[in-house]
């Protein structure tokens, strides 16, 4: 008995003053907010983000008990020896030009690129192995990524998280543009939020409304980050994002008014009770000088006022976890409607946008365009530009031009920070590797795709053309698609730019900011960091006829089984003379019959 109540007084001094009761804080928070943003063309935008905190070392500590980050991608993270993972599925094409620039925008098609840990002895076996796995959790196409579309970028790729080091053997960067989204990739996302689609915001993600849409993109982001402002240790972040455009005619049935009912056929009705924080940001900025453009019902509480992408904007926020802001009608439905049609105001251009084209004519060569615009009045600025082109298309390196305002431009003599420029391979142009900073890796016929990198110049209020031309490969039969007459698809452009901001950003606090505007920190007030993407390009190769085949194989078949079939019938065939007959009781019948007319028999 002594022994007994020993042990038991051993095991309250264990657990601390607070004996029983006394529980250890959980390691992990969740963190959930949508953004709302008109747009100047008409549309509204949406944009989800849920923010998965873990204080934990995976890669260091034995974990075996998750709880709000998801076990998959933590066991993913462990095995793979993991520094970052970047993976987006995108449908459809953010216009820039037209709708403002993205808080985080995502090429057409699945975009995956990852950081591994030097401890890593075979990457690329790795990259091989982690896109199968996700392929199979996000019931993606991402088992295609093989190293004839896989690059390893030099400059544009930096890590997003807290990084050591920045040796780029250890990135892989990969664009699958004809990957087609749809519902089933987006119930797995759906299923790695810790609320999953039951409560919280996530109860507005219905598959049938959000791929209604002009624009759907749905990523994953995982990073390490500081524990506390001193980092003296690492925590890990997953940021799950969705971003969908409503076309405002088609929803709103021919007006620019909408509401969460309207657009997402269901209201918010609760927070998520696992979440920290649960926000609404509508933004209401008015671009004219009536502030009283438009009308959001029901008034939010308090408002959220800050620069966001170099431009001062305002928003109402509506927080769920106020009970104010949910119990008066159970229900939380927010609407917006305009006080004068919003057709009136100037909306900022962007700073920075890009196209690219395919131009030429047959189906031997042919050009890549690239026309980046500065549409700042008085600004220049350098654009870190990535092209990654398969290697069916050989491009001829001496005819790349750079120009601006009719003249050449060359690449800017300034490198990337903090990655010196890479040395330049010989059969680099001299008149552009002399004194700028390029990058170029050729393509290996059926091994890996071209890669080219450039710092450019954009002068202030311009228009710059990077052009290059290239010879169409003539592929194995086997090597076709099943529909080649569709076309072959060619990965988008990257431009990453620290864009001039219109007004000067404050560094704030990095977790109390929101989740929209702490993805990129700004550490320059008179600038902010952007990766915009261009528009994928469709080029038809040389394709054979391949209904050939098909008629020899019918012609051989018809000529094979006449002849065949006559000699075969005239081989085995018995011929028999027959004697005839004489006549049966039908015969007589109709003799007696002719006979009694006077007619002969038969």
């Amino acid at each position: 008995m002594a022994a007994a109540v020993r042990i038991f007084l051993l095991v309250l001094l264990l657990l601390g003053p607070g004996g029983w009761g006394q529980a250890e804080p959980p390691r992990d928070s969740l963190r959930e907010e949508l953004v709302i943003t008109p747009l100047p063309s008409g549309d509204v935008a949406a944009t989800f983000q849920f923010r998965t905190r873990w204080d934990s070392e995976l890669q260091r500590e034995w974990v075996s008990h998750y709880r709000l980050f998801p076990k998959a991608l933590g066991q993913l993270i462990s095995k793979y020896s993991l520094r970052e993972l970047h993976l987006s599925l995108t449908q459809g094409f953010w216009r820039t030009r037209y709708w403002g620039t993205p808080f985080l925008q995502a090429p057409s098609g699945a975009e995956l690129w990852a950081w591994f840990q030097e401890t890593v002895t075979d990457v690329d076996e790795s990259w091989k192995e982690l896109s199968n796995v996700l392929s199979g959790i996000f019931c993606a196409s991402l088992n295609f990524i093989d190293s004839t579309n896989t690059v390893t970028p030099t400059a544009s790729f930096k890590p997003l998280g807290l990084a050591n080091g920045t040796d780029h053997s250890f990135l892989r960067y990969a664009v699958l543009p004809r990957e087609v989204v749809c519902t089933e990739n987006l119930t797995p996302w759906k299923k790695l939020l810790p609320c999953s689609s039951k409560a919280g915001l996530s109860v507005l993600l219905k598959a049938d409304r959000l791929f209604h849409t002009s624009y759907h993109s749905q990523a994953v982001h995982i990073r390490p980050v500081c524990r506390n402002a001193r980092c003296t240790s690492v925590s890990w972040e997953l940021r799950q994002t969705l971003s969908v455009v409503f076309d405002a005619f088609v929803t709103g049935q021919g007006k620019k008014d909408w509401s969460l009912f309207r657009m997402f056929s269901r209201t918010l009705t609760e927070p998520c009770p696992l979440a920290l924080e649960s926000r609404v940001y509508v933004d209401i900025t008015s671009y004219g000088q009536d502030n009283e453009t438009l009308e959001v019902y029901p008034p939010p509480l308090t408002t959220y006022q800050d620069v966001i992408l170099g431009t001062r904007k305002t928003y109402a926020v509506y927080d769920l976890l106020d009970a104010a802001v949910v119990s008066n009608s159970r229900s939380l439905n927010i609407q917006l409607k305009w006080k004068r049609p919003p057709e009136n105001e100037a909306p900022p251009v962007p700073f920075l946008y890009a196209q690219r084209y395919v131009s030429g004519y047959g189906l031997q060569s042919g050009e890549l365009s690239t026309l980046l615009y500065n549409t700042h009045p008085y600004r220049a600025f350098p654009v870190l530009l990535l092209d990654s082109v398969p290697w069916y298309l050989r491009l001829y390196v001496h005819t790349l031009t750079i120009t601006s305002k009719g003249k050449e431009n060359k690449p800017s003599e300034r490198s990337p920070q903090p990655a010196p420029p890479p040395p330049l391979p010989l059969h680099v142009p001299q008149h552009l590797s002399s004194q700028g900073y390029i990058h170029y890796q050729p393509a290996q016929d059926r091994m890996q795709p071209h890669l080219l990198e450039m710092l450019i110049q954009l002068p202030a209020n311009s228009i710059t053309k990077v052009s290059i031309q290239f010879e169409r490969a003539l592929l194995k039969w086997t090597e076709y698609t099943p529909d080649p007459n569709h076309g072959f698809y060619v990965s988008p452009s990257v431009l990453s730019a620290l864009v001039p901001s219109v007004v000067a950003a404050k560094p704030g606090d990095w977790e109390e900011s929101p989740l929209f505007n702490s993805l990129f920190p700004v550490s320059d007030s008179s600038s902010y960091f952007v990766r915009l993407y261009t528009e994928p390009l469709l080029v038809s190769l040389p394709t054979p006829d391949f209904s050939m085949p098909y008629n020899v194989v019918c012609l051989t078949c018809t000529v094979v089984a006449v002849c065949y079939g006559s000699f075969y019938n005239l081989l085995t065939r018995t011929f028999q003379i027959e004697e005839p007959r004489k006549g049966g009781l039908a015969k007589r019948l109709a003799n007696l019959v002719r006979r009694a007319r006077g007619v002969p028999p038969l």
